[in-house]
């Protein structure tokens, strides 16, 4: 292989390489129950932080809804209750997962849903990043 081509090779590889580094923080498993009525739905997902920082989820915004907050639902002494927080840490090159019964988004409604649709929410976080993820609507039973 001549220089010029060794040359070209190095040159594409340094431009091409950045495509392929990871984004900074990820969603996956993005979900929302619906319950049927006028009744909050809730929302459900994974948020991956690639960095080597702790990031804090503030605030979750969605043109469907006129409301969301970050909750915690904690049992105790048989009684089962939800208690809105401020923020979510996720650590450093970790992960935080929202699921029933644990954290999740308390979301209500201004738009009708229905099953099977797809809902853009924005998740805001506390160094100002924020990241737009796509929810899919499911079901009471998930």
């Amino acid at each position: 292989m001549c220089k010029s081509s060794v040359l070209l090779l190095a040159l594409c590889t340094l431009l091409v390489a950045p495509v392929f580094a990871a984004a900074p923080i990820t969603v996956s498993g993005a979900w929302i129950r619906l319950i049927p009525g006028d009744a909050p739905c809730g929302g459900y997902l994974a948020i991956h932080n690639n960095t080597d920082k702790p990031i804090e989820l503030t605030e979750v915004s969605g043109p469907d809804f006129k409301r969301i907050e970050l909750h915690h639902s904690m049992g105790a002494g048989g009684m089962s209750h939800m208690t809105p927080v401020k923020s979510i840490t996720v650590p450093a090159q970790g992960e935080f997962s929202f699921s029933p019964g644990g954290y999740h988004l308390m979301m209500w409604r201004r738009n009708k849903l229905d099953v099977g649709q797809q809902v853009p929410l924005t998740l805001h976080f506390s160094d100002g990043w924020t990241v737009r993820a796509t929810f899919t609507v499911k079901g009471a039973a998930g």
